[in-house]
């Protein structure tokens, strides 16, 4: 297993959430976002078409929008899965037949398309992310805040006067310690999708946090991906 399948897999995760929330008419963004989840300065990738995955702006109104089947299909495409996450075609095609193999991705009955076995995933990631994939801190950086300091957990644990852990960014807008994401394109991927920021900060929490910090971590992320 390779660290940039877990990104492919939150992803998937994620398209997933969208399904539920067009199916259900759920508003697309969860309660942590409803102030600015954006932990960088606007830049020109923020208001482009998000190619490969909703087809729209992330102003749009998602609910109002009919999303047809073809589209849906497009979305798990592996042209649009390396769009969205910003990881090559080639190495997309390989991830997802990996995790095939190990049963953490699965080929819906219906059309085809790859889905994440979720619940397999979420375990993997409370129970063994921090040592498969052991966070790497670095100096003092500029930032995406990730872990405690993202928005899905920053009103639950904030501390204080002491360093944040970030990605880093060059248009990040906060000072902090650095964490090296999951796969260099994390950066990328987040500005594209809050609800998979919010997977890949509550995985970044699980990595570097406290027992405090993880066991409330795998809660919200368990919480997150009920049912999907």
């Amino acid at each position: 297993m390779k660290s940039q399948d877990l990104l492919i897999l939150l992803k998937l995760v994620s398209l997933s959430k969208d399904e539920q929330q067009f199916r259900s008419l759920v508003p697309p963004r969860q309660e942590y976002l409803k102030s600015s989840w954006e932990g960088w300065d606007s830049i020109e990738e923020d208001y482009m078409l998000l190619e490969g995955d909703l087809g729209v702006s992330l102003d749009t109104d998602l609910n109002a929008i009919d999303v047809s089947p073809e589209l849906t299909a497009q979305r798990y495409s592996v042209r649009s899965l390396a769009s969205s996450t910003g990881i090559g075609k080639t190495e997309v095609n390989n991830s997802i037949k990996r995790m095939k193999q190990v049963g953490l991705v699965r080929s819906d009955r219906k059309t085809g398309m790859p889905k994440a076995n979720t619940k397999a995933l979420v375990e993997l990631i409370v129970h063994a992310v921090r040592y498969v994939f052991p966070a790497q801190m670095g100096t003092v950086t500029r930032g995406i805040p990730t872990a405690f300091s993202a928005p899905i957990l920053a009103s639950e644990l904030s501390s204080p006067g002491e360093l944040v852990p970030v990605w880093p960014d060059p248009y990040g807008k906060t000072k902090g310690q650095a964490v090296e994401p999951l796969y260099k394109s994390v950066p990328h991927a987040v500005r594209r999708d809050p609800f998979l920021y919010g997977l890949l900060a509550l995985t970044d929490a699980i990595r570097i946090g406290s027992v405090r910090e993880t066991t409330l971590a795998a809660e919200q992320l368990r919480r997150e991906t009920k049912d999907l």
